[in-house]
């Protein structure tokens, strides 16, 4: 499906509020049970939660779900209702008496975009993300445009739509990397023009880039983080300017395990990283730019944004 839940055992869920003031939502990105995950956080103005946890020198190296959400650092509080959904379910790491569901959620700025700087995510809105994440099942499509966290995205400065987009490539052995993008970028898509001169530009604000990484390989922590700093190759590639210090950059990379890499030597282990991580940049150039297509086809009350069209067409 050229989709992140190509890679088996990952979902999606969105959960958005457009009108009356509302412009924003959350995605939830829930991987199985154990899969190992990572972070690279690089732009200048990041909205994070729980991020440090995914340092590969800390205690635990799963990850039982990643959230997405609009409303700056206010929407980060969706990461504890997805935390509540979890923990419901007995995913996390295990202490006395319950589980601890490891959670990490990254931010965009998109506040005040439907009228109301007050309308942003929430708890309830994480919880909801979630479960119909787990409701999707396997290799479910997912929603691409202004859904989700992407509902408010903006690019270009605020001149044009950004959204989420998605994209998969498949590699040799039956390895799998998929990533989804949230673009709500100060810069502009590289290889796309726009098809209307816009008007007053609208307010600068902040922005964001946010990409979840996933692959079906066997990859430890350390690993995780080296194929997260891998993809912000894919983001430069994609916008420019990138991490910038208006925007928040970051990428998430997650491996459910699933198949193993060639190992039998050190230059075959090499060989087989390198190849991964040059796929995950380029999944998430193609998922940046996926979303910026995509946003230019779904109905939004986002305003008077132009789309974008590649060039050529």
């Amino acid at each position: 499906m050229n989709s992140i839940t190509d890679v088996a055992g990952i979902r999606v869920g969105h959960v958005q509020r457009v009108g009356k003031g509302w412009l924003s939502g959350v995605t939830v990105v829930l991987p199985p049970v154990e899969t190992v995950g990572s972070v690279d956080v690089r732009g200048g103005g990041p909205g994070t939660h729980e991020t440090d946890a995914l340092d590969p020198t800390t205690l635990v190296s799963t990850v039982d779900a990643v959230v997405l959400t609009g409303g700056s650092a206010f929407g980060l509080a969706s990461a504890t209702g997805a935390q509540l959904w979890c923990e419901e379910q007995g995913r996390g790491f295990a202490v006395p008496g319950t589980v601890v569901p490891i959670v990490p959620a990254a931010a965009i700025f998109d506040l005040g975009r439907g009228g109301d700087v007050k309308a942003r995510p929430d708890a309830d809105m994480g919880y909801q993300a979630a479960a119909a994440a787990y409701a999707s099942g396997d290799h479910a499509a997912v929603g691409r445009g202004n859904v989700g966290a992407g509902t408010g995205a903006v690019i270009g400065r605020g001149q044009y739509k950004g959204g989420i987009g998605t994209s998969s490539i498949t590699l040799g052995d039956g390895v799998i990397v998929g990533a989804i993008a949230v673009v709500n970028a100060l810069g502009m898509p590289i290889g796309l023009v726009p098809d209307a001169v816009p008007g007053t530009p609208a307010a600068q604000g902040l922005n964001t880039t946010l990409v979840v990484i996933a692959t079906n390989a066997v990859l430890d922590a350390a690993e995780c983080k080296r194929t997260a700093s891998a993809g912000h190759a894919g983001l430069a590639r994609a916008l420019n300017p990138s991490h910038t210090l208006a925007d928040g950059d970051t990428v998430f990379a997650l491996a459910t395990g699933a198949v193993g890499l060639d190992r039998s030597t050190e230059q075959a282990r090499q060989v087989s990283l390198i190849t991964l991580q040059s796929a995950a940049a380029e999944a998430a150039r193609l998922a940046i730019l996926d979303g910026v297509l995509a946003a230019a086809s779904v109905s939004t009350a986002a305003g008077d944004f132009p789309a974008y069209q590649p060039v050529g067409e």
